[in-house]
């Protein structure tokens, strides 16, 4: 798999800082993330740029991951923040290390040394700025901007219906199949990170939506026999970037360029519902979160509705 290939030969106009990274090691660590954990592409991605980023520092330092100490990875971290690096990435490039180290760990390989730099390293405690949601007014807007003389109106009309009313992340709405859409019952079965599955109930308008596109629209895009649901012009599934941009054009057709992406649209989804007095448990099964905190940062995000529980609950409210 293309994921946990690495080089051992130097990028143009990157120097020589790309040529020690550990082949074997990172290799057996992303091919156990993939197949044992189930961890996505995008995932892996992120670990192996992580982990190549830090071969290329320590290699200035005469060091790679397996001679670095727990003064370099924390000389390392504190590199990162002194280049303005986010305190989100920060914590992301130290989660890869210890998957890393933990990993050796696990295979037996550098186990004490790996134990003393985990003991070491102070995790940074990353900031949870809220997400951007649109009002009710603004995503109705945004739902009707599609153009009705456009070849493209029933699918464009069921990409935003679908994004909104079943809070589909941008690669589980591209990946998503025929058969994983029960018209019938009104609901979507979708896969999100490590293959989680979860069902998602859709609302009238959707499933109207993505009934017309079935029958309007895609048999005209269906170039050869496909499963997968939204198709592009050429006949090839949606991928992540074409879907941003199709949501960026009706966004700029409703006034609200700049202000909507695919998550935008989910992060809408979790916030109305809340809002609308649903039970956090419950936006978290719908949202495939495994832990809840990452839930309830949609309760910050509607001050009406902290309002309403105070005044509800609280005996002075």
């Amino acid at each position: 798999m293309a994921i946990v290939k690495t080089s051992s030969r130097p990028k143009a106009g990157r120097g020589p800082t790309q040529t020690s990274i550990p082949l074997a090691e990172v290799r057996g660590l992303l091919l156990h993330l993939a197949s044992e954990r189930g961890l996505a592409n995008n995932s892996l991605h992120a670990y192996r740029r992580d982990l190549e980023d830090m071969t290329a520092w320590f290699a200035t330092i005469g060091r790679d991951l397996l001679t670095a100490g727990p003064e370099d990875y924390r000389h390392y971290l504190q590199g990162q923040t002194m280049k303005g690096r986010s305190t989100c990435t920060v914590a992301r490039r130290l989660a890869a290390i210890r998957v890393f180290l933990r990993f050796l760990a696990q295979e037996k390989k550098y186990a004490e040394s790996s134990a003393a730099i985990l003991q070491q390293l102070d995790r940074p405690k990353p900031a949870q700025p809220l997400p951007k949601v649109l009002s009710k007014d603004q995503t109705v807007r945004l739902l009707q901007s599609p153009d009705q003389k456009s070849r493209f109106f029933y699918r464009d009309s069921a990409i935003l219906e679908l994004l909104y009313a079943a809070g589909l992340r941008a690669s589980e709405l591209c990946d998503l199949k025929i058969g994983q859409v029960n018209l019938e019952v009104g609901c979507v079965r979708a896969l999100g990170k490590g293959m989680k599955e979860r069902i998602v109930p859709l609302g009238r308008a959707a499933v109207e939506s993505v009934t017309s596109y079935l029958s309007e629209c895609r048999p005209s895009l269906e170039k050869r026999p496909s499963d997968t649901l939204i198709l592009s012009k050429s006949g090839k599934p949606l991928t992540r970037m074409a879907l941003w941009l199709i949501v960026e054009k009706h966004a700029k057709r409703s006034g609200l360029f700049g202000q909507v992406s695919p998550h935008v649209l989910r992060h809408c989804f979790a916030t109305h519902l809340i809002g609308g007095g649903a039970d956090l448990r419950v936006v978290q099964e719908l949202l495939g979160h495994s832990d809840i905190s990452t839930t309830q940062v949609y309760t910050h995000v509607d001050p009406s509705r902290l309002k309403g529980m105070h005044r509800k609950f609280h005996p002075r409210g």
